[in-house]
């Protein structure tokens, strides 16, 4: 049986760890709020740009463009924007996305421009190319960082260096779920886009003024920044719900655990006295 000394050492570095805990599930609550408040804000538009973009072209019939094929032309690599945290203590967040990009794609084919140190990392490690890094986004995400990191994967799009661009985020359902999402962004098929939308609008035909290649070129650049922004606030949403659980589910542990050590420290305390009352009696009974 451990000696009081080493149970009270022990109750005393779990109580400085949920000291630790306590703090971090408070800051993150705090941020929760504004976070949640700023995803509520931006899914409205991020929801609306994705239906309206699949809309305009299920009611496209046989049209040639870059940005509208099963491909750009050629195979080539998949670019995936993936979308974790710079921090850890959040519980599955992370290794949950990185699990996705497993799962969804293959070292040989993906090239990964990672948001988030925390799955770029994990990636990484497994063999997966790194292309880009933005880490400082996800601290405080602006639309204008959206913006350029629009800009840097059209023009690896337009390069060929990649075909396609997929992005790989955690959906803020509510503050217990978090849901690790994939999306396809580029390019669009046709076919998939008349499966979103009914036959009876399906048979409307859409006109474009002055043509389809400008009206595309205006569009998609905001329908990709807007797609990601809204990924962007969804992901640090969740990343604070799952945080504020982990240290909650945490610092509940530790509640359990210093009352069980309390238990063990009595229990100790009170078999010494117990002890030593018995070797006073035997010392009387002696004399």
């Amino acid at each position: 049986m451990a000696s009081m000394k080493e149970i009270k050492r022990r109750r005393g570095s779990i109580q400085s760890t949920r000291q630790i805990t306590k703090a971090m599930q408070l800051v993150s609550t705090v941020k929760l709020q504004k976070t949640r408040t700023k995803a509520e804000e931006a899914k409205p538009y991020f929801s609306l740009m994705y239906d309206t973009m699949f809309s305009i072209l299920s009611r496209s019939k046989n049209m040639s463009h870059r940005f509208v094929k099963a491909s750009n032309g050629k195979e080539g690599k998949k670019a995936i924007i993936v979308i974790s945290s710079n921090r850890g203590l959040a519980g599955g967040y992370n290794n949950n996305i990185a699990r996705l990009v497993e799962t969804s794609f293959s070292k040989e084919e993906a090239l990964i421009y990672a948001i988030g140190k925390k799955a770029k990392d994990t990636l990484e490690r497994r063999g997966y190319e790194i292309l880009g890094e933005y880490n400082e986004v996800i601290l405080d995400p602006m639309y204008q960082d959206a913006v350029d990191i629009t800009k840097k994967l059209l023009s690896d799009y337009e390069e060929g260096k990649i075909s396609e661009i997929y992005v790989v985020y955690t959906h803020f359902k509510n503050t217990v779920v978090h849901v690790p999402t994939l999306k396809k962004l580029l390019p669009i098929s046709l076919d998939e886009a008349e499966k979103e939308e009914d036959k009876e609008k399906s048979t409307l035909l859409m006109n474009y003024a002055p043509n389809e290649e400008e009206v595309l070129e205006a569009i998609v650049p905001k329908y990709i920044s807007a797609i990601i922004y809204g990924s962007l606030q969804q992901a640090i949403a969740s990343e604070n719900g799952a945080r504020m659980n982990a240290m909650e589910n945490a610092t509940n542990n530790a509640d359990e655990l210093i009352d069980k050590l309390l238990l063990k420290y009595n229990r100790a305390r009170q078999g010494a006295i117990t002890q030593e009352l018995t070797e006073i009696v035997a010392g009387a009974n002696a004399i």
